[in-house]
């Protein structure tokens, strides 16, 4: 008998969690698994609960929520070899997105997770060990997220709109160091953003093409552009189509170092904190319960 937290965000996706988490809790339970629920208060507080619950003897982490739901258990997840069920009940869920798991339909994700198909992905591991399912992103995105939580109005996506636009009126092409593997190149580019998948930031496609599987980071480069390009480009980004753009350039690496002074990344949509930043692939760490299994 399959042994498994469901470790769930009660604020996802307009506080959808909680609703998935029942109906969640009822098939699983019916189909033979020990569920245990793990919430808190706040992501660090799940993140203890269900570091006490991995003590007693756990199979699988099946988490209702977004990527910054998962971000705050992933490194557990893969410390501890577990198996990952996701739910999506977030307003990001690139995870999901990228690995076919359904977003909007709750019931079909339960059956991906009763199916018990395995299949094992990539992740990136930053030198402070934290790891990230999707991308590390730096440069405009992560100014315009600096500027947009310190806003208190309006909530949602307007926010980040405006914080787009109030970014866009002082910005300019930032300097980089860029280490990758043991090759440096330097830079002035709009952003930079470091791969694992193709997506983050609820569909924001900035590493078009970057597979989890292939043991290996995507480094995009947004070199500069005027900023009246930048704000037509941007709305690219969603579609992925920004690839062909003369600036756009792509390193495929197994490790990266970004540096800039004066500037933030982002992991899964979370704060890491100030440049220098460093991740490293890491092959196979994720044992996702998956449509498709690995080959």
């Amino acid at each position: 008998m399959m042994r498994c937290a469901l470790v769930v965000n009660p604020h996802s996706g307009r506080r959808r969690g909680d609703e998935v988490a029942a109906a969640a809790h009822t098939r699983l339970t019916a189909a033979g698994a020990e569920v245990v629920v793990v919430r808190g208060a706040d992501t660090s507080g799940a993140r203890a609960h269900l570091e006490t619950v991995i003590a007693g003897g756990l199979d699988a982490v099946v988490v209702v929520g977004g990527d910054g739901a998962l971000h705050a258990v992933l490194d557990l997840v893969v410390r501890h070899d577990l198996l990952l069920g996701l739910l999506p009940a977030g307003t990001g869920n690139d995870t999901a997105r990228s690995t076919g798991i359904p977003v909007g339909d709750a019931t079909a994700a339960v059956d991906i997770v009763l199916a018990g198909h395995e299949r094992r992905l990539d992740v990136a591991r930053t030198g402070e060990g934290v790891h990230v399912m999707t991308v590390v992103a730096s440069g405009f995105d992560s100014k315009v997220n600096e500027r947009a939580n310190a806003m208190r109005w309006p909530r949602g996506n307007m926010r980040y709109n405006l914080a787009i636009v109030a970014e866009l009126r002082a910005f300019s092409p930032l300097p980089f160091s860029i280490t990758l593997d043991d090759r440096v190149i330097e830079r002035e580019a709009m952003l930079v953003a470091v791969g694992n998948g193709p997506s983050f930031g609820g569909g924001l496609r900035i590493c078009e093409g970057a597979a989890m599987d292939d043991g290996l980071l995507d480094v995009c480069i947004i070199n500069p552009v005027s900023k009246a390009k930048l704000l037509r480009v941007f709305p690219r980004l969603y579609r992925g189509t920004h690839v062909s753009l003369p600036e756009f350039e792509r390193h495929r690496v197994r490790s990266v170092t970004l540096s800039s002074p004066g500037i933030v990344a982002y992991g899964d949509g979370e704060r890491l904190g100030a440049l220098p930043v460093s991740a490293e692939v890491v092959p196979g760490a994720v044992r996702l319960l998956s449509p498709v299994p690995s080959p």
